[in-house]
């Protein structure tokens, strides 16, 4: 790619929707699924991990349909969520109950993030449409294998990655990608700190916690409460901290502003001593390389946001502000919506609704209408595999402390064995991601 509004290159066989009509980031064209169920009016909605953000997307997927059947692994949060649903969805404590449902058209992934790709696969192979949360994997190997049980099943999937759906992020990416600020030099993407915690008391688990299955795919250690429910996000087992938790959605628009994939990742951190408490980063620092010379840093101190850098200005965005000179500029040189080419079948991220659950709303939207029409989302698995893929190898090199060269077609580290170790990790028995 030699142009700013060239999308990603095609990174491997399995992203190739070629015969289904498929489009790579960027492109004007749509993925039409392999086969097209008949619509349905009011789909029957299965919702998984109702806990936060799962009870959130439950509640806006029902404006388009009947939740019907919910699942947690916590027998309170299941009946609380039954009962803030009212009395007619059956409630399971095994995720795999409710996909045998044959009234489930659709379902909502609320867990934590090691179980995203299981379910969402899952999910696909049971016929359902998913809306997962964000990140979409848990590692790099997990979200190519979702990207085959896409493509092979014909599912459609949208990632809980709803900053694409909000009109300040959506015109900072369109305004960098079609040369309002010049050529594209540096992003600045700040996350903010993960918290420090331990070490933590070791207890049994209590009784409405179905605990073993709450651990999935990760290793089976004493149950902590620290480890589940919302602080599940500061353990490398299940998640990767502010990286891949607000790294999923700012390095998301960043690179869809930047248009292709990162080839070298390096970065600086420190990480707690402390055994058996929170083991993310106390201090983090990444800096990503990217063909023709852009350079993106991701770290935790200064203002959360995106800054844009080009040689002919700048532009600063977060979920309350849009700046910069090319901002200021706009009434005298309006960009009208019929310019936008990101996702230019979308009509939902206004710049009259730029509030947060707007953009919620507006992306649980984007997602029922591709459902009916079996067009790729705004935040589709491709896209957010690549985004949750530079989260994952930017923690890698801070893991490892050194430089890492990245073959984003490959999906591979050059001449590292140690790094590409890193890509997949081991599963319990019964809970392969496969």
């Amino acid at each position: 790619m030699t142009t700013s509004d060239q999308p990603f290159a095609a990174t491997r066989r399995r992203f190739l929707f070629a015969s289904a009509g498929a489009a790579l980031i960027g492109s004007t064209r749509v993925r039409v699924a392999r086969t097209q169920p008949p619509r349905i009016e009011r789909p029957g909605i299965g919702a998984i991990g109702m806990r936060y953000q799962g009870t959130v997307i439950a509640d806006k997927a029902r404006a388009h349909g009947d939740i019907v059947a919910i699942a947690d692994v916590d027998r309170h949060v299941r009946e609380q969520a039954r009962a803030a649903f009212g009395s007619t969805p059956r409630i399971f404590e095994d995720y795999r109950d409710l996909l045998a449902r044959p009234d489930v058209d659709l379902v909502t992934i609320g867990t934590p993030d090691h179980w995203h790709v299981k379910m969402a696969i899952d999910a696909c192979r049971a016929g359902k449409d998913v809306y997962v949360e964000k990140p979409l994997s848990l590692t790099v190997d997990e979200g190519k294998k979702l990207g085959d049980v896409v493509r092979e099943t014909g599912r459609v999937v949208q990632v809980g990655s709803w900053q694409r759906s909000d009109a300040r992020f959506r015109l900072a990416a369109e305004l960098v990608r079609q040369g309002r600020i010049g050529p594209l030099r540096r992003v600045d993407v700040v996350l903010g700190k993960n918290p420090t915690g331990g070490p933590f008391e070791h207890r049994p688990p209590p009784k409405h916690l179905n605990w073993n299955l709450w651990q999935g795919q990760t290793p089976d250690v004493a149950y902590v409460e620290e480890r589940c429910h919302y602080t599940f996000r500061w353990w490398l087992e299940y998640s990767g901290g502010q990286l891949t938790d607000w790294g999923a959605h700012h390095i998301d628009i960043a690179q869809w502003a930047i248009g292709e994939p990162p080839v070298r990742v390096e970065g600086t951190a420190s990480f707690p001593s402390v055994a058996s408490g929170y083991n993310v980063p106390t201090d983090f620092e990444v800096t990503y390389a990217y063909p023709r010379g852009i350079v993106m840093t991701v770290s935790d101190h200064g203002r959360n946001g995106i800054l844009f850098t080009g040689e002919e200005g700048r532009i600063f965005v977060n979920r309350e502000t849009i700046a910069g000179k090319p901002i200021d500029e706009l009434a005298d040189h309006p960009f009208p919506r019929e310019s936008f080419s990101l996702y230019p079948n979308d009509n939902r991220a206004r710049p009259e609704r730029m509030g947060k659950l707007d953009a919620i709303v507006n992306h649980m939207g984007n997602f029922l209408d591709c459902v009916a029409s079996r067009a790729a989302p705004i935040s589709d698995v491709e896209s957010q595999h690549r985004a949750a893929a530079t989260c994952h190898i930017g923690n890698i090199a801070l893991r490892l402390g050194r430089p890492l060269a990245w073959d984003p077609v490959a999906e591979q580290f050059e001449n590292d064995a140690e790094a590409n170790g890193m890509l997949a990790r081991e599963t319990r028995s019964g809970f392969e991601v496969a």
